[in-house]
């Protein structure tokens, strides 16, 4: 580490007994997420699970009955129905963010757009856009302040192949730069690539090995 550095947070976001009813429904049951800089996290359930429950709790966007949640640095939240005004260009949402984070030019969301290979529509409004150009619009709103953990609600709806790809190859380059990526989702493709896979059941994150930590074992 270099003389006067900052070393980097042990963890980026810690959950602890987190619980979470909706009237005498019990949602979430003491469910518990540690996620470090640079992971890939997923959490993954059946519809109705709880899911997007918790990754509010997470985003602090709903207030959990009980428990503790800790985030030291920033977040960036990307819910599964992208969150925009229909009446706005896709130029006019990456400005209108901007000043919302105060961030001194557009340049980080101009390189998101390319990235997502979306420039086309820059001009259109976010209602004439498509699904999948609305997710990746979505996305690029949440990553524009660089955040330290970016929560992803199934990311992938809308996305072909190409832009599956494309997203992948995103979520690289933040882990490089030690920024972590929780995805929720009911389906995991593509296991291997994650640092760690819970199971959401009756209120409670269950962990299990990701295929690293088998080739890891099995080493």
């Amino acid at each position: 580490m270099a003389p006067g550095s900052t070393p980097a947070p042990a963890t980026v976001l810690r959950a602890t007994d987190v619980h979470k009813s909706y009237g005498k429904h019990p949602v979430l049951r003491g469910a518990e997420l540690t996620v470090g800089p640079g992971q890939l996290v997923a959490v993954v359930g059946e519809n109705g699970a709880g899911k997007s429950t918790l990754l509010k709790i997470l985003a602090g966007v709903l207030p959990l009955d009980r428990g503790e949640l800790a985030v030291p640095g920033t977040l960036g939240y990307c819910p599964q129905e992208p969150v925009l005004n229909t009446a706005l260009t896709v130029e006019q949402h990456l400005r209108y963010f901007v000043a919302a984070h105060r961030l001194p030019d557009l340049d980080r969301g101009h390189e998101l757009v390319r990235l997502l290979g979306y420039e086309r529509y820059a001009r259109s409004t976010a209602g004439q856009l498509s699904g999948g150009t609305r997710q990746k619009l979505n996305l690029t709103l949440a990553l524009l302040h660089d955040p330290d953990v970016l929560l992803l609600d199934e990311p992938y709806q809308g996305f072909d192949w190409e832009t599956y790809l494309r997203f992948w190859d995103l979520v690289d380059d933040l882990r490089a730069r030690d920024r972590a990526v929780v995805i929720i989702t009911h389906l995991v493709f593509e296991q291997d690539r994650f640092d760690v896979l819970a199971d959401l059941n009756d209120g409670r994150l269950t962990p299990r090995a990701s295929s690293r930590e088998d080739n890891h074992a099995g080493a």
